[in-house]
């Protein structure tokens, strides 16, 4: 293990694992499943959530804030779908729609409806990533219809190919909630035109199955009807603050969402109670934390497409890029049958360290993952380096034992989004062994006198990356002063970190470390972004895939274009290579004046 990954303060860590108690997370648990709370953002079940835990937050004695900042939401109320039958009878079936899905006018909307197969975004990783396998499809004026979830990707795909409506086909006997704008938080003016303008709803899959076999046998004719509730709303968000002593400015932010889709036990009841617990047992060890631990509650994370997460990079964007250290997502933690730690969601420059934080605390070995442009990440165009967002979940072995497919929570269970997702989906023990993995790594972040991240790990997979681009483009784009901007960036980290070996031992409030954790942050605010954004800093990125250095991945298609748009490919890359060099500069500045500080 690295030294800077163990636990500098291993007395601080085991008080605080010793102290986890399953009494106030269990607690918070069976009261959201018996008190039934359906915690819509802005209801008054989320209100009495958020009352809950600001209560148990006062009797543990943790300072904290309850804001109501006021968020743009889209609720869905009712819909259903009406299937045209030969015999003129019809058919109704049952449906949801996704937020921010289009109301349609009191009869509906009636159109041709047009089935796409092999056409699938059904895998959990396609909720967040999905792009379509193929281009060529002709939707204009009709109503798609496709297998797997209605998310932002594939509503905006076949919005911008004229189709007026869209079917989802869910992949199971429950309808799955979700949402399909593209648009992050609340919208501004560079926006707030993207939200979609077609109805969108979901149906099950054996609804499906009947509505292929329809269209297969003729033209069929299907009427949309979509009723959703759309506006400003004031929301509950509870900020709750764990003083450091030595470094008090310098926090983590450790984050989950409070609102749910129906009861949300496993997402996410479980995530808030087990940042009720992380409160409790850092505020009993405050006096041993040489940092600060920020604890918040979202809300407008299903219905506001991170609204409130995204409310706080705005309130408090100066302060986050100052001084926080890193962002901690916790969702759908504690959930029956997770026994694996697979493709947990890190930042590159975390991973090893998240890794080793999860095998210490819970025995399993753990692989991290990039992170999905999802989740409440609406901290990347600041440049915080993050890990964590979904946990633990269930071994692919089981799930293909039980016959599930692919979702985006609840620890691989199918009742993810739906109404089935009550108590039984939690699960004690796993939440108490979640708890030790955020506990013990929380602990090492606050206490450990070096920050543990590694950007030459970030540095190397750059240089596979523009690799691979660089060859993708051919003689489309010169990819040069990227290359020799990353040759010194890696010299610098070198040079960097061959200096922290010296501080082996001293303190936080020494000079030296303190220079060697002021370059971490600096280079995150430098190479996050260029990561993982494509607009500035202190904006939002839409809620579609992201790819690594995504101001230069249209060097893999470059070689499909033509024309016009080949010119336009071709200088929206000169501009992206000038983006990713100069971050690249910069880091190495910063990374070469620190380690000349710390050797001289």
């Amino acid at each position: 293990m690295h030294a800077r990954y163990a636990p500098a303060r291993r007395d601080v860590e085991e008080a605080l694992l010793g102290a986890l108690s399953p009494d106030a997370p269990w607690s918070l648990i069976e009261h959201f499943a018996k008190s039934n709370l359906i915690r819509a953002s802005g209801s008054e079940d989320e209100r009495t959530a958020a009352q809950y835990i600001s209560d148990q937050l006062t009797q543990f004695g943790v300072e904290h804030t309850v804001h109501t900042p006021e968020l743009f939401l889209s609720v869905p109320v009712r819909s259903r779908l009406v299937v045209d039958g030969r015999d003129s009878r019809g058919r109704e079936f049952r449906a949801k729609s996704p937020a921010f899905s289009t109301n349609t006018p009191p009869e509906g909307l009636t159109g041709e409806a047009i089935y796409i197969p092999n056409f699938n975004a059904s895998r959990g990783a396609d909720l967040f990533d999905f792009i379509p396998s193929t281009k060529d499809v002709d939707v204009a004026g009709k109503v798609v219809v496709v297998n797997g979830f209605g998310g932002p990707p594939p509503v905006s795909f076949f919005e911008e190919r004229g189709a007026i409506g869209q079917i989802y086909l869910n992949p199971g006997d429950n309808i799955h909630w979700g949402i399909c704008t593209t648009i992050w938080g609340a919208p501004d003016l560079d926006n707030y035109r993207s939200q979609p303008n077609t109805p969108v709803l979901s149906i099950n899959k054996s609804d499906g199955e009947a509505l292929i076999k329809q269209i297969a046998a003729g033209p069929t004719q299907v009427t949309l009807h979509t009723e959703l509730s759309e506006g400003w709303v004031e929301c509950p968000c509870i900020d709750a603050t764990i003083q450091g002593n030595e470094e008090a400015e310098r926090f983590i932010l450790v984050h989950g969402h409070l609102d749910s889709w129906d009861i949300g036990i496993g997402d996410n009841a479980v995530g808030n109670a087990t940042l009720l617990e992380l409160a409790r047992i850092f505020q009993a060890q405050r006096d041993q934390l040489a940092r600060s631990l920020r604890v918040v509650w979202w809300t407008g994370h299903s219905t506001g497409r991170y609204g409130a997460s995204t409310w706080f990079a705005d309130r408090f964007g100066l302060e986050l890029a100052r001084n926080c250290i890193a962002q901690v997502n916790i969702d759908s933690p504690g959930c029956r049958w997770a026994n694996t730690y697979t493709d947990v969601t890190t930042m590159t420059e975390t991973r090893d360290f998240a890794c080793q934080a999860i095998e210490d605390a819970s025995g399993i070995p753990a692989t991290g993952a990039r992170p999905h442009q999802a989740g409440d990440y609406s901290f990347n165009n600041i440049g915080l380096s993050a890990f964590f967002m979904l946990l633990s979940s269930m071994s692919e072995e089981h799930r293909d034992e039980l016959g599930y497919y692919g979702v985006g929570g609840c620890g691989g269970n199918i009742a993810w989004h739906t109404e089935d997702d009550r108590l039984e989906i939690a699960d004690q023990d796993v939440l108490m062994r979640d708890l030790r993995v955020y506990a013990a790594a929380l602990q090492r972040v606050l206490n450990n006198p070096l920050h543990p991240y590694d950007f030459r790990a970030l540095a190397a997979e750059f240089e596979a990356t523009l690799a691979r681009y660089d060859e993708a483009a051919g003689d489309d784009a010169d990819f040069g002063p990227a290359h020799c901007a990353l040759a010194g960036l890696q010299g610098a980290l070198a040079a960097l970190y061959s200096a922290a070996e010296s501080l082996a031992g001293r303190g936080v409030d020494d000079a030296s470390v303190r220079a060697f954790n002021d370059a971490q942050l600096a280079l995150a605010r430098e190479l996050v972004p260029i990561n993982y954004t494509r607009v500035g800093r202190f904006r939002t990125e839409p809620a579609v895939p992201v790819p690594e250095l995504p101001d230069l991945a249209p060097a893999l298609t470059v070689g499909e274009t033509s024309g016009h748009l080949r010119n336009v490919t071709r200088t929206h890359l000169v501009r992206g290579v000038n983006r990713v060099a100069w971050a690249f500069d910069q880091a190495a500045a910063i990374a070469q004046r620190a380690a000349d500080a710390i050797a001289g």
